[in-house]
């Protein structure tokens, strides 16, 4: 495949996943989808770096409160295992908007007060769009 052939390929998949979203609209919410991939694989790596097991990372939520605690502190902000970007992945046709939605909402709710200026609102945009992107939303625009 040469340049041109790849950058049509590119545009095309974009335009598919875009859909009836606006191309600003578009650029905000896939930069969001980015960012939070981002805050989940650092995440995942804290918790490798603390010796996790893959089965002690499954069971990482909110009721282990000194654990989340020391996740906020550490990081800033806390992501509960089933809200990790990762899991989303893993969920492949199971994954649904509703997931966003309730990852979103509990990652507002798990920033360290130190860093609510720095990720209060931040995903305002994922949140708060229009439904166009909601409504197409599917596992396959994960894989950025």
């Amino acid at each position: 495949m040469n340049k041109h052939q790849l950058a049509s390929t590119i545009w095309e998949s974009a335009n598919q996943m875009r859909s009836k979203i606006e191309a600003n609209e578009y650029k905000d919410f896939i930069l969001g989808f980015i960012f939070y991939k981002y805050l989940s694989e650092r995440e995942l790596d804290l918790f490798q770096k603390e010796k996790l097991s893959e089965d002690e990372i499954k069971k990482v939520d909110e009721k282990d409160v000194k654990y989340a605690k020391h996740v906020r502190e550490t990081l800033g902000y806390f992501i509960a295992y089933d809200n990790l970007f990762s899991t989303w992945l893993a969920k492949g046709n199971d994954f649904d908007v509703k997931d966003v939605r309730d990852a979103l909402s509990d990652f507002d709710q798990n920033i360290d007060e130190v860093y609510k200026k720095v990720f209060e609102k931040i995903f305002n945009t994922l949140q708060t769009g229009s439904d166009g992107w909601q409504a197409g939303l599917r596992c396959s625009w994960l894989h950025l």
